[in-house]
Protein backbone atom coordinates (compact mmCIF):
# COMPACT_ATOMS: atom_id res chain seq x y z
CA UNK A 1 0.00 0.00 0.00
CA UNK A 2 1.34 3.07 -1.21
CA UNK A 3 0.73 6.44 1.39
CA UNK A 4 -0.51 9.04 -0.41
CA UNK A 5 1.30 12.37 0.32
CA UNK A 6 0.93 16.42 -0.71
CA UNK A 7 1.34 16.77 -4.51
CA UNK A 8 0.56 13.81 -5.51
CA UNK A 9 -1.96 13.28 -8.02
CA UNK A 10 -5.40 12.76 -6.64
CA UNK A 11 -6.66 9.02 -7.06
CA UNK A 12 -9.73 8.28 -9.23
CA UNK A 13 -12.98 7.84 -7.82
CA UNK A 14 -16.28 6.47 -9.34
CA UNK A 15 -18.83 5.25 -7.01
CA UNK A 16 -22.43 5.76 -6.45
CA UNK A 17 -23.36 8.09 -3.87
CA UNK A 18 -26.60 8.32 -1.94
CA UNK A 19 -29.61 8.60 -4.18
CA UNK A 20 -27.32 6.37 -6.63
CA UNK A 21 -25.94 8.92 -8.78
CA UNK A 22 -22.38 8.01 -10.00
CA UNK A 23 -19.76 10.27 -9.03
CA UNK A 24 -16.65 10.44 -10.85
CA UNK A 25 -13.71 12.84 -9.44
CA UNK A 26 -13.29 13.67 -13.09
CA UNK A 27 -16.49 16.02 -12.52
CA UNK A 28 -15.11 18.66 -9.86
CA UNK A 29 -12.04 19.13 -12.50
CA UNK A 30 -11.84 23.01 -11.68
CA UNK A 31 -12.87 23.06 -8.06
CA UNK A 32 -11.24 21.99 -4.80
CA UNK A 33 -12.72 18.44 -3.11
CA UNK A 34 -12.31 17.30 0.49
CA UNK A 35 -12.55 13.56 0.33
CA UNK A 36 -13.15 12.60 3.95
CA UNK A 37 -13.57 9.05 4.32
CA UNK A 38 -15.17 7.48 7.61
CA UNK A 39 -16.19 4.30 9.35
CA UNK A 40 -19.30 3.93 9.84
CA UNK A 41 -22.94 5.77 8.66
CA UNK A 42 -25.04 6.58 11.81
CA UNK A 43 -22.41 6.57 14.96
CA UNK A 44 -21.44 9.07 17.18
CA UNK A 45 -18.25 10.56 15.91
CA UNK A 46 -19.66 9.94 12.18
CA UNK A 47 -22.83 11.36 12.51
CA UNK A 48 -20.77 14.72 14.31
CA UNK A 49 -18.27 14.52 11.61
CA UNK A 50 -21.42 15.08 8.23
CA UNK A 51 -23.26 17.05 10.84
CA UNK A 52 -20.09 19.37 10.77
CA UNK A 53 -19.56 19.22 7.33
CA UNK A 54 -23.16 20.05 6.57
CA UNK A 55 -23.36 23.08 8.73
CA UNK A 56 -20.24 24.27 6.42
CA UNK A 57 -21.15 23.54 3.12
CA UNK A 58 -22.12 26.91 2.07
CA UNK A 59 -19.02 28.40 3.23
CA UNK A 60 -17.20 25.20 1.29
CA UNK A 61 -19.51 26.28 -1.70
CA UNK A 62 -18.46 29.78 -1.62
CA UNK A 63 -14.30 28.60 -1.46
CA UNK A 64 -15.81 26.64 -5.15
CA UNK A 65 -14.86 23.71 -3.03
CA UNK A 66 -17.15 20.29 -2.72
CA UNK A 67 -17.48 18.02 0.23
CA UNK A 68 -17.44 13.63 -0.63
CA UNK A 69 -17.57 11.54 2.22
CA UNK A 70 -16.74 7.98 1.92
CA UNK A 71 -16.87 4.68 3.54
CA UNK A 72 -17.92 1.02 2.96
CA UNK A 73 -21.37 1.62 3.61
CA UNK A 74 -24.43 0.57 0.94
CA UNK A 75 -26.14 3.15 -0.60
CA UNK A 76 -29.32 2.05 1.72
CA UNK A 77 -27.51 2.88 4.83
CA UNK A 78 -26.34 6.33 3.68
CA UNK A 79 -30.35 7.26 2.15
CA UNK A 80 -31.01 6.74 5.78
CA UNK A 81 -28.37 8.72 7.24
CA UNK A 82 -28.56 11.10 5.16
CA UNK A 83 -32.75 11.30 5.18
CA UNK A 84 -32.19 10.88 9.69
CA UNK A 85 -29.38 13.74 9.81
CA UNK A 86 -30.59 16.02 6.73
CA UNK A 87 -26.91 15.84 5.61
CA UNK A 88 -26.41 18.25 2.22
CA UNK A 89 -22.93 16.76 1.66
CA UNK A 90 -22.79 13.43 -1.48
CA UNK A 91 -21.89 10.25 1.22
CA UNK A 92 -20.57 7.51 -1.82
CA UNK A 93 -20.50 3.77 -1.47
CA UNK A 94 -17.14 1.83 -1.52
CA UNK A 95 -18.63 -1.02 -0.30
CA UNK A 96 -15.77 -3.51 -2.29
CA UNK A 97 -13.14 -1.45 -0.47
CA UNK A 98 -11.05 -0.23 -3.75
CA UNK A 99 -11.10 3.26 -3.05
CA UNK A 100 -10.31 2.92 0.63
CA UNK A 101 -7.39 0.80 -0.69
CA UNK A 102 -6.25 3.20 -3.53
CA UNK A 103 -6.47 6.12 -0.75
CA UNK A 104 -4.69 3.78 1.86
CA UNK A 105 -6.94 4.20 4.47
CA UNK A 106 -8.29 0.77 4.46
CA UNK A 107 -5.79 -0.43 7.39
CA UNK A 108 -5.24 -2.61 10.92
CA UNK A 109 -6.99 -1.65 14.22
CA UNK A 110 -7.08 -2.77 17.29
CA UNK A 111 -10.58 -2.12 20.05
CA UNK A 112 -11.21 -4.07 22.78
CA UNK A 113 -8.01 -6.52 22.49
CA UNK A 114 -8.99 -7.40 18.84
CA UNK A 115 -7.38 -6.68 15.96
CA UNK A 116 -9.04 -6.30 12.76
CA UNK A 117 -9.58 -4.57 9.24
CA UNK A 118 -11.58 -1.30 8.82
CA UNK A 119 -11.15 2.47 7.42
CA UNK A 120 -9.16 5.41 8.87
CA UNK A 121 -11.00 8.57 9.84
CA UNK A 122 -8.98 10.78 6.89
CA UNK A 123 -9.35 13.56 4.86
CA UNK A 124 -7.67 14.59 1.76
CA UNK A 125 -8.26 18.12 0.17
CA UNK A 126 -7.52 17.63 -3.37
CA UNK A 127 -6.90 21.04 -5.54
CA UNK A 128 -8.90 22.53 -8.40
CA UNK A 129 -5.56 20.79 -10.72
CA UNK A 130 -6.67 17.74 -9.23
CA UNK A 131 -2.99 17.08 -6.67
CA UNK A 132 -3.73 16.66 -2.89
CA UNK A 133 -2.96 19.49 -0.66
CA UNK A 134 -3.09 18.38 2.60
CA UNK A 135 -3.54 14.97 3.87
CA UNK A 136 -5.43 14.45 7.36
CA UNK A 137 -4.76 10.99 8.91
CA UNK A 138 -6.31 9.46 12.09
CA UNK A 139 -8.70 12.75 12.23
CA UNK A 140 -10.17 13.40 15.40
CA UNK A 141 -13.55 14.75 14.93
CA UNK A 142 -13.90 17.54 17.26
CA UNK A 143 -12.38 20.84 15.19
CA UNK A 144 -11.62 18.85 11.94
CA UNK A 145 -14.04 20.35 9.42
CA UNK A 146 -12.94 23.84 11.34
CA UNK A 147 -8.95 22.75 10.29
CA UNK A 148 -10.10 21.74 6.86
CA UNK A 149 -12.52 24.90 6.02
CA UNK A 150 -9.06 27.12 6.80
CA UNK A 151 -6.81 24.93 4.34
CA UNK A 152 -9.55 25.87 1.49
CA UNK A 153 -9.00 29.01 2.80
CA UNK A 154 -5.20 29.44 2.48
CA UNK A 155 -5.31 27.46 -1.31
Amino acid sequence: MTLLSVGDKAPDITLPRDGGEIVNLADFAGKNVVVYFYPRDSTPGCTKEAIGFTENVADFDALNTVILGVSKDSIKKHDNFVAKQNLKIALLSDEDGDVCERYGIWVEKKMYGKTFMGIERATYLINADGNIAQVWRKVRVPGHVEDVLQAVRDL
